[in-house]
């Protein structure tokens, strides 16, 4: 199931998160808090020999979804573009007053914050730089897969070709998402 939120112009797209994971993020980061509140409110009555497992569980929980909720805040905004791509073998990947070549790029991958457990891409340059896009959970790993393959993998150089080859597994894109890449 693809679930790209693409917008295309002349020979650029615009990234958007997808719906699904909007929604997904929504049900997560508020309603952890609403359960979390929940718990605490019901804790407080003590009508349940469970009382103070409800409070505890309430309390200690609590800080954990409000700063998952605060982290994911910005990927809330409605029509925030995540990244931006330029087409064409003199195309770029764009976001954040940063514009990346597709011929420059060595690695390109989809990474998990352990901080604030929101997925960054992650490109490695020729040139030793590392840049991260913050997707705020709006993009799913199986979309940048097919995102990154469709759009980018044809411009990238022979040796970016090879790493990226052995990250994605044609087969399972197909079986996820119908995605099969052309031939070049």
């Amino acid at each position: 199931m693809n679930l790209l939120n693409l917008e295309k112009d002349f020979n650029s797209i615009r990234v958007k998160g997808s719906k699904f994971m909007y929604v997904w993020m929504l049900l997560a980061t508020f309603g952890g808090l609403a359960a979390c509140m929940f718990l605490i409110v019901n804790g407080l009555e003590f009508d349940s020999k469970y009382s103070l497992f409800y409070l505890g569980g309430g309390i200690l929980l609590s800080p954990v979804f409000l700063y998952l909720t605060l982290w994911s805040l910005p990927g809330f905004v409605p029509g925030r573009v995540l990244l931006k791509l330029t087409e064409g073998p003199n195309g770029s990947v764009e976001s954040n007053n940063k514009k990346i070549p597709f011929t420059s790029i060595k690695n390109i991958r989809f990474a998990r914050n352990p901080l604030n457990l929101i997925n960054d891409i992650v490109i490695e340059t020729y040139d030793g730089k590392t840049t991260k896009i913050r997707t705020y959970n709006q993009l799913d790993e199986t979309d940048f897969a097919v995102l990154v393959d469709q759009y980018i993998y044809p411009y990238m150089n022979q040796d970016a070709k090879t790493v990226w080859d052995r990250h994605v597994n044609l087969d399972q894109l197909f079986e996820d998402a119908k995605y099969e890449r052309k031939a070049e």
